[in-house]
């Protein structure tokens, strides 16, 4: 018996990744960690969030929501000037990035709620992450999100990037019109990369908690987000059976699909230059994991 152990334990045993691969975990990992020490994913308080306190006259506090002002002077000439607007952030390449009928307008909301939310988590101590103002963001992929055992409720995930002042990119989730959950990265891509490159931080795009695996609330809708080199023409991304063509939007990969069955393995990535060459296939990458936690 513990000679079939021995010879299992060793059959099962992964074989040596190239020291480029295993710069790439580590690298990816710490990033992980990092995100994680910075509560870059966030559990949202009881308090509304756009909400503050604001000290009354009477030395008590009232709850007010933020209001944008505009101040006008009065003009010269009689003719009215219009208002001052705020613009908010850029829509994606294309209509099908927003899914489920979400509406432009609806996931710049969710955006502002998280920007919102992550002001007050500041103002309470929270480590300043400064990730600026929604007309700074693009927005990639809205669409609807399945409760688990982990983090109950459905609702919506919102997808955002900015390249300035640096790279970041935002994965945030809006449960019953309020923030719900925040994942703050960047562009994960590193001197070595492979062309198509996974975000590191988006499984939460595409899987429902390893609690319930095996029994996934279906159907289930799912997003792929990743980056791809300007040589890369075609990225596809297959998940349970079905394959989709992903839209290359500014140097981000977005897809997305409908699950109708549990699964074990990782969505299985693909990409081609503008000849229809093969340049990338995550099952040839050591460092892309293959099966779902």
């Amino acid at each position: 018996m513990r000679e079939l152990l021995a010879e299992d334990a060793y059959t099962i045993r992964p074989s040596p990744a190239p020291y480029p691969a295993i710069r790439r975990r580590g690298v990816v990992e710490r990033r992980r960690r990092v995100a994680a020490a910075g509560a870059v994913l966030a559990t949202l308080a009881a308090v509304p969030v756009g909400a503050y306190a604001v000290g009354g006259s009477d030395g008590g506090s009232v709850t007010a929501s933020p209001q944008s002002s505009v101040s006008a002077s009065r003009a010269a000439s009689p003719t009215p000037t219009p208002s001052a607007t705020v613009s908010g952030p850029a829509g994606p390449a294309t209509p099908g990035q927003l899914l489920d009928g979400i509406t432009l307008a609806q996931a710049t909301d969710g955006l502002e709620k998280c920007l919102a939310y992550d002001l007050e988590r500041q103002r309470n101590g929270g480590l300043p992450m400064d990730l600026g103002t929604a007309d700074s963001y693009r927005i990639i992929l809205a669409l609807n999100s399945t409760g688990d055992s982990n983090a109950p409720g459905d609702g919506i995930y919102v997808v955002a990037v900015r390249e300035k002042p640096q790279e970041t990119r935002l994965i945030c989730n809006i449960k019953d019109g309020e923030a719900s959950g925040l994942n703050v990265g960047g562009n994960d891509r590193l001197p070595d990369s492979p062309p198509v490159l996974a975000d590191a931080n988006g499984g939460k795009l595409y899987q429902q908690s390893f609690l319930d695996k095996g029994s996934w609330k279906l159907p289930f809708r799912w997003g792929f987000i990743g980056t791809a080199e300007s040589s890369v023409a075609k990225v596809t991304v297959s998940y349970g059976g079905a394959t989709s063509e992903a839209v290359i939007d500014h140097g981000w990969f977005v897809a997305s699909g409908v699950l109708n069955q549990q699964v074990t393995l990782a969505p299985h990535i693909k990409g081609y230059d503008a000849g229809g060459k093969l340049v990338y296939d995550s099952d040839e990458d050591t460092a892309y994991q293959k099966t779902l936690p």
